[in-house]
């Protein structure tokens, strides 16, 4: 059983289908994965699966993602293209980030809170392993785990960096021309009512904490930026003092950073929250974007700007 209070939260922020979406929570959700194309090609990704007896469903809206049956996930795990970094299971939701965030070949990407290292890959497959990403995570073992995930995805242009992402922008003002911040968060979307170890840490004063982490990050996210670089702020989180307050603070003290709309290739999102309790936010956060949680989809947060 979820959490009492989790639950009276997630009604008030989705107070229209919150008996639906509830559900979504009960469900062992199938396995998304990305074919590698820095290593392999779809076509031959998915003749190996077969022989391995997996039969992957392909992802409408992403031609690199298809998923397997729950169940299936031990013989994904310990097929040979998931052991050579062909392939790399990740949220569908996860996915987003980067296509939203868009990063090019030749451009300079900063991940600030990376590991274990899914949208890392994912840029640099977007970038055609071409030009400078670097990649930050402060945890000693999340960071070895991330260093590994790279080199067997093929990626030639990381550069992987140690160190806390609340100090890279006074490091490195102005140095990106895209920066991704999938920020730590209470991970919220990643509970399951089945397993209590999903959510046996979460609390109210834990959001808290989040969100003041979230902040500092956000702020060394910021500096980072170069003009007209664009900052994608996500998390797993439902909670609106983890995102929308966030973006909040961020535009009200940053007048130079501009919200952009995001146009997504899935119909389960919403507009972010212009209100929580008695707190009203900037009319812009309304163009950051919620993902809903359905029987595939864990929820999901984005918001997309860019520093004039």
């Amino acid at each position: 059983m979820l959490p009492e209070i989790f639950i009276e939260r997630f009604c008030e922020i989705y107070p229209e289908n919150s008996d639906n979406l509830l559900k979504t929570f009960e469900i062992h959700k199938q396995v998304s994965f990305r074919v590698n194309t820095l290593k392999t090609d779809i076509e031959s990704a998915l003749k190996e699966l077969e022989t391995e007896g997996l039969h992957p469903e392909p992802v409408k809206w992403y031609s690199e993602a298809f998923t397997v049956p729950a169940q299936l996930k031990d013989r994904l795990t310990h097929s040979k293209l998931f052991e050579n970094g062909q392939i790399y299971i990740q949220s569908l939701s996860s996915m987003l980030a980067p296509i939203v965030l868009g990063p090019k070949p030749g451009e300079t990407v900063l991940d600030l809170a990376a590991a274990p290292g899914g949208k890392s890959l994912m840029m640099a497959v977007q970038m055609k392993n071409d030009g400078w990403l670097s990649v930050v995570e402060p945890k000693k073992d999340r960071f070895f785990r991330l260093k590994a995930n790279l080199e067997r995805g093929g990626v030639t242009i990381a550069h992987t960096y140690m160190t806390d992402g609340r100090s890279v922008g006074a490091k490195c003002p102005a140095m990106f021309d895209r920066v991704m911040l999938d920020a730590p968060c209470s991970t919220e979307a990643k509970f399951r009512s089945f397993d209590p170890k999903t959510f046996s840490y979460w609390s109210e004063r834990k959001i808290k904490e989040m969100s003041k982490l979230q902040q500092r990050l956000m702020e060394s996210a910021i500096k980072s930026l170069k003009p007209k670089g664009k900052l994608l702020y996500a998390t797993c989180s439902f909670a609106p003092e983890e995102n929308e307050m966030v973006i909040d603070k961020a535009l009200k003290k940053h007048p130079e950073l501009e919200v952009l709309n995001i146009q997504l290739p899935i119909e389960n999102s919403v507009s972010g929250l212009t209100k929580w309790g008695k707190k009203s936010f900037c009319e812009d956060v309304s163009k950051s974007v919620r993902i809903l949680p359905t029987e595939t989809m864990d929820g999901f947060f984005l918001c997309l700007l860019q520093k004039d």
